[in-house]
């Protein structure tokens, strides 16, 4: 029975999504990103200092636990990866050398209303940097560059990364004069969700502002540019604030950083906010050209003041891809498939049950070459064994003879080979993804 949230891919589309993962793993690395993975567990009360999450912890605790058990040393299944990289960091600090670059590819879990593409159980990959005491700038600069070159190696739509810089919005607001400024960040948020009037309502309601400053919230967060145009659209607002002017010279330098790089990448976008609390500075949203109705499938940003032991700070940046996210919406609108539903690239005939020693030595013979074979799974006419072999999108099969040959099912093509040295077009060796063209 299935039970919501908790999604379970067939075989083709695990397929693809171990493909979607070796692609980003292999990019992270060559980034020098180094991998890591941490624990599914943490204390509740880590769990809950880090935003408005209490609502999405699942608890952990054992069936025949006492009620002590359960109130005491309360642990809660992960909802993000950042939280306990946090964790680990401080509890490691002393055997990690700094700035320390790590990513995590791992499964996480949040308590909230599935829906397509937003499920209770599903697969992230991060990365982040962190550093003793203060990170450069230049580290927020880079992490839309490797999620860029992560995703533009797949059949997907083309992403599109929003940036924006808390320090923008914070300073805005206290130039405004409003100082609950994390309220209205919570609140603004929202806009996509709820619209501009009802987030006007609600600045006015629980961040105290006037119309005229909730409207110039409003007018903030319109502002979007693929250049340093909005830096102007911004200053023509006529507000002003140290913060603000911290907060626009680094988000320019992410726009024209990531513009160099590949443009069109990156766009300044001042309404992305973050709901989570420990964000500090810049913050990523990603979207898929054609998707943005089903939100960001890749986020992140700064974080100054997560990770602290003592009087010693780790203040970091990551960025994440959801990876189940992604796939979950593409796969709903059956935009990638895979060319065969199993790795098998040749089978082996069996002409009576009697030589499958043989047969078996074949296919042992080929897949020491590196080619994914299997052995008929019975001897029955070789028409039927064909048919196995179609319906699995299998393309090739082997006939043991004198000499063996061996038959592209697709073309009808069937030529001599020799187990030692015969070889498959490239295209054939493995299972290939395809999608919608980019």
């Amino acid at each position: 029975m299935p039970i919501s949230g908790f999604p379970e891919w067939l075989p083709a589309q695990r397929m693809i999504e171990q493909r979607v993962i070796d692609r980003i793993r292999s990019t992270f690395e060559l980034y020098g990103f180094a991998p890591l993975e941490t624990r599914s567990v943490e204390p509740l009360d880590t769990l809950l200092s880090k935003g408005e999450t209490s609502k999405e912890v699942y608890l952990l605790h054992r069936l025949q636990g006492s009620e002590d058990e359960k109130s005491e040393d309360q642990l809660g299944l992960h909802f993000d990866l950042t939280v306990p990289f946090a964790r680990f960091v401080v509890e490691n600090a002393g055997k990690l050398q700094f700035p320390f670059r790590r990513y995590q590819i791992q499964k996480v879990w949040r308590g909230e209303r599935p829906q397509e593409g937003r499920y209770r159980e599903f697969l992230q990959a991060d990365i982040d940097v962190v550093n003793r005491e203060s990170l450069p700038f230049h580290y927020d600069t880079e992490m839309p560059l490797v999620i860029g070159d992560a995703l533009s190696g797949l059949p997907i739509p083309q992403a599109r990364i929003l940036v924006n810089n808390r320090k923008v919005c914070e300073g805005f607001y206290r130039g405004l004069g409003l100082t609950d400024t994390d309220q209205v960040l919570r609140t603004v948020d929202k806009l996509d969700k709820i619209g501009a009037a009802k987030t006007r309502q609600l600045l006015i309601e629980t961040a105290g502002a006037t119309e005229a400053q909730a409207a110039a919230c409003l007018e903030l967060a319109a502002i979007s540019a693929d250049d340093g145009s909005f830096v102007d659209a911004v200053r023509k607002l006529g507000v002003s604030d140290p913060l603000l002017d911290e907060g626009l010279d680094e988000l320019l330098r992410v726009v024209e950083t990531a513009r160099e790089h590949a443009p069109g990448l990156v766009v300044a976008d001042l309404k992305i906010a973050r709901g989570l609390d420990y964000y500090t500075g810049t913050v990523y949203e990603t979207q898929l050209r054609g998707y943005e109705r089903f939100g960001s499938i890749c986020s992140g940003g700064r974080y100054d003041n997560l990770a602290s032991s003592g009087k010693e700070r780790f203040p970091g940046v990551g960025i994440s891809i959801g990876v189940s996210r992604m796939l979950g919406v593409l796969f709903g609108k059956q935009a990638l498939t895979v060319s065969r539903s199993v790795p098998t690239a040749v089978l082996v005939a069996l002409p009576h049950e009697d030589q499958r020693v043989a047969c078996d030595r074949i296919a042992g013979a080929l897949r020491r070459r590196g080619i994914p074979t299997e052995v008929a799974p019975a001897a029955a006419k070789f028409g039927k064994q064909i048919q196995y072999a179609d319906r699995r999108g299998i393309p090739y099969v082997w006939f043991p003879g004198e000499p063996d040959t061996v038959k592209d099912i697709r073309s009808g093509e069937q030529v001599d080979a020799d187990v030692t040295a015969w070889q498959p077009p490239d295209a054939d060796l493995h299972p290939s993804i395809s999608g919608e063209p980019r």
